[in-house]
């Protein structure tokens, strides 16, 4: 056998242990000890690609609402802010990763918006004061919503992980970051947001 065959049949016998990922259960909770229903999570590994271009996702407006309310996107994902309603929209964001406006429209614009920086970006209507939305934008693929109990199941390598958390509840509108272990076998773990 050959030296280059040797290292590839190395290497194919390793890979599946350094990327097999195991079920991990994160349960949110507030300074208070409550789960955190809603809460946007992401877990950031080593070695795993931060950014996307090829990622699209899409804020509707419906009844004078933005659906979803709470978007997590991965960074540099390209967000359509499609107009259901029979009442025009202006959609606009002053916030540091993303300042935008979208001047009053009808439809979908034609252009998406890209989100090229992590954080937390608060959306509203200059219309209709009540609408208000967030996107979430984090540096990883891997993230969701906790449920009810504040619980987010995701399939993950082993080893440290940093976890990105935001809720609409908290005090600060960046998001926290936290320390996650992920065991070999998988499992649970409590994370709680500072305020």
């Amino acid at each position: 056998m050959t030296t280059a065959r040797r290292l590839a049949s190395l290497t194919l016998a390793l890979c599946p242990l350094a990327a097999q990922a195991v079920p991990m259960t994160v349960q949110l909770r507030g300074p208070g000890g409550q789960p955190l229903a809603g809460a946007a999570v992401a877990v950031e590994v080593k070695g795993r690609p931060a950014k996307t271009s090829t990622a699209k996702a899409e804020i509707g407006q419906r009844d004078r609402q933005f659906t979803p309310q709470v978007l997590i996107v991965q960074t540099g994902t390209a967000v359509n802010f499609p107009n259901f309603d029979t009442v025009r929209h202006h959609v606009y964001s002053i916030s540091p990763i993303k300042v935008m406006d979208i001047k009053l429209y009808s439809g979908t614009p034609a252009e998406p918006v890209v989100f090229d920086k992590p954080g937390v970006a608060a959306l509203g209507c200059n219309i209709h004061d009540k609408m208000s939305a967030h996107v979430i934008v984090v540096d990883t693929a891997l993230f969701g919503r906790t449920d009810d109990k504040g619980q987010l199941v995701l399939d993950l390598p082993p080893g440290e992980h940093t976890v990105k958390a935001w809720h609409a509840a908290q005090k600060s509108p960046t998001l926290q970051s936290l320390r996650l272990n992920v065991p070999a076998a998988g499992g649970n773990a409590t994370l709680t947001l500072a305020d």
